[in-house]
């Protein structure tokens, strides 16, 4: 695990613009519940609207809600797809149905389990596999029932049915409760966590801000072996989790943008733009972090973040 890379992680942004039915807009965009993916969100809406003339709305959606209102026509664009995490969805309407397009410049990110620094250092934990232990798992047991917890991710998110697969793989599935919660519920425990000096462990990944508030750890896996990582997601086979097997490190993702291959015949410019966007983890982090802990406002900062990076937009418009 690279840890600069995580430690390059600025993200999350609170609040979305929406507006009536999708099929009012030229360009919907789909926009699931993690944070780096609602920051490029507000970006291509305002880079598309000024440069283009269009009108853009933004739709929440769960990654296989996007896929499937793309491939229909409902919605336009998913702008952060994250790979592997998504490759069933991207090998069924990418290569198969061929109803959606994918932009080839991915953004790199990280995922891992973390603890913070104080939690390591009280419990002594280096090794993710070491939850598999009752005794260190007693130290992440906040409720008394002899077992420890563990954030896991988000309901929806693909990593998050992966990590469940990782869990068993480890054998922590046995000593800790994964706990599916709401990211932004899952940060403020974080947070309490640090200002009451509690052991806490949880799901990291980058781009991401809690790196910038924090000191965290990352618990060390044995390097990411291809053979190693058999991955099935619930959509693919009901016996996806004891078919499944995966005891080592995730792999370096890419995270890109999707859009409907419909659009190049509807919006053929929109198309286009969304085939040449490039960005990459330090960019992204930088604009989330405005958002998340500077608190600017979502629409605001992206007019402002266009035409403060013009010359990079314009390379997209070529």
């Amino acid at each position: 695990m690279n840890i600069s890379k995580l430690l390059a992680g600025a993200c999350v942004v609170t609040g979305l613009s929406f507006g009536g039915a999708a099929q009012a807009a030229d360009v919907v965009i789909g926009v699931p519940n993690w944070p780096s993916v609602r920051v490029t969100a507000h970006v291509l809406k305002v880079v598309i609207e000024d440069n283009l003339g269009l009108e853009v709305e933004l739709q929440n959606g769960t990654n296989p809600v996007v896929f499937e209102a793309m491939d229909s026509g409902a919605m336009h664009v998913h702008p952060e797809v994250w790979m592997p995490n998504q490759v069933n969805l991207n090998n069924k309407f990418v290569k198969e149905k061929k109803s959606v397009k994918m932009n080839p410049n991915g953004v790199a990110g990280d995922q891992a389990m973390c603890v913070t620094k104080g939690t390591a250092e009280r419990t002594g934990i280096k090794e993710l596999s070491e939850l598999s232990n009752p005794d260190m798992a007693k130290n992440f047991d906040s409720d008394g029932d002899g077992q420890g917890e563990i954030w896991i991710g988000a309901a929806g998110w693909a990593s998050t049915n992966v990590e469940k697969i990782r869990a068993k793989s480890y054998g922590f599935s046995e000593t800790m409760k994964l706990k599916e919660m709401d990211e932004t519920l899952a940060l403020a425990e974080v947070d309490n966590a640090v200002a009451q000096k509690k052991n806490i462990v949880f799901f990291c990944y980058t781009p991401h801000h809690m790196f910038a508030l924090h000191d965290l750890v990352i618990l060390k896996e044995p390097a990411y072996d291809e053979a190693k990582w058999k991955v099935i997601q619930p959509t693919d086979d009901p016996e996806w989790l004891e078919k499944s097997n995966a005891a080592v490190a995730w792999n370096t993702a890419y995270l890109h943008i999707h859009y409907a291959t419909k659009l190049e015949g509807a919006q053929p410019a929109a198309a286009k733009l969304l085939s040449q966007v490039k960005l990459d983890t330090d960019v992204v982090s930088a604009m989330t972090y405005a958002l998340v802990v500077e608190k600017k406002d979502p629409a605001e900062f992206a007019k402002k973040w266009v035409s403060e990076n013009s010359a990079m937009v314009d390379s997209w418009l070529k």
